[in-house]
């Protein structure tokens, strides 16, 4: 998933608020939105190459979510999947703040990655390029392919999209997922530069990437209301932004 914004306690009655896309290679299998048999418990999509997932929650009130960071040039085989982060969190028995510890201990075994876990009463930021590890405080957040709140173009437009509509109390699951459907590219001014040609930094530059071989895979809402009730809501694409189903989950 390459695009998140997210609100943290800002909401009064929805602790958390997030929205997302997952970008990635049309050809890399993956099954939708699911509870999965083993382990048990976990409700996310899973990438069906390496097995792991990029977002889900577990039944016990657990989030997890990973983006890779962009690193053109950076050789990551023979590393431990990023998705194995997602899974390991939501399975685990643990406590939140071991389960960082032991990740902040192992984060070598990765490429480059930024996490997002929480358990509804806490959330907490890790990456193993740079930043660290930190709790999160109340905020909207936004993290792309770099670290969290980088200002890069789609990002900024993200965060600043989610706090309108928090403050306008407008979050809705189409209104939300409007959000993420922009696929307007940035300037060429503001485009970062991550060390990929210019033409992919302009297509990598729109929250809602459309394309015949790497694009959008999937759109996704969560909210979790102040009574740990769960709703998640998944829309994918296949190539050329082609609709291809949408779940819903409530729990």
């Amino acid at each position: 998933m390459c695009l998140l914004a997210f609100a943290w306690r800002v909401h009064p009655g929805f602790p958390l608020v997030l929205v997302g896309n997952r970008d990635e290679f049309h050809d890399r299998p993956a099954e939708p939105v699911h509870w999965w048999p083993e382990p048990e418990g976990i409700l996310a999509g899973r990438d069906l190459r390496a097995g792991g997932s990029w977002l889900g929650l577990s039944r016990e009130g657990r989030f997890a979510v990973v983006t890779n960071y962009r690193e053109p040039g950076v050789v990551t085989s023979g590393r431990r999947s990023r998705g194995e982060l997602v899974v390991d969190f939501l399975s685990s028995s643990a406590t939140t703040q071991e389960c960082m510890d032991e990740l902040a201990e192992n984060q070598d075994e990765y490429g480059g990655f930024n996490l997002v876990i929480g358990d509804g009463n806490q959330l907490h930021y890790l990456t193993n390029r740079g930043e660290g590890r930190r709790s999160l405080e109340p905020g909207i957040y936004g993290l792309s392919n770099r670290r969290l709140d980088t200002p890069w173009p789609k990002v900024v437009a993200a965060r600043s999209g989610l706090r309108r509509m928090i403050h306008e109390d407008r979050i809705d699951q189409n209104t939300l997922f409007d959000l993420l459907s922009d696929r307007t590219p940035a300037p060429d001014d503001e485009l970062p530069h991550t060390g990929v040609p210019l033409e992919w930094e302009r297509a990598l530059s729109a929250a809602f990437i459309d394309g015949p071989e790497y694009g959008t895979r999937a759109s996704t809402v969560v909210r979790i209301d102040a009574e740990s009730g769960v709703e998640f809501d998944e829309r994918r694409f296949g190539p050329n932004a082609e609709f291809a189903g949408e779940s819903r989950f409530s729990l």
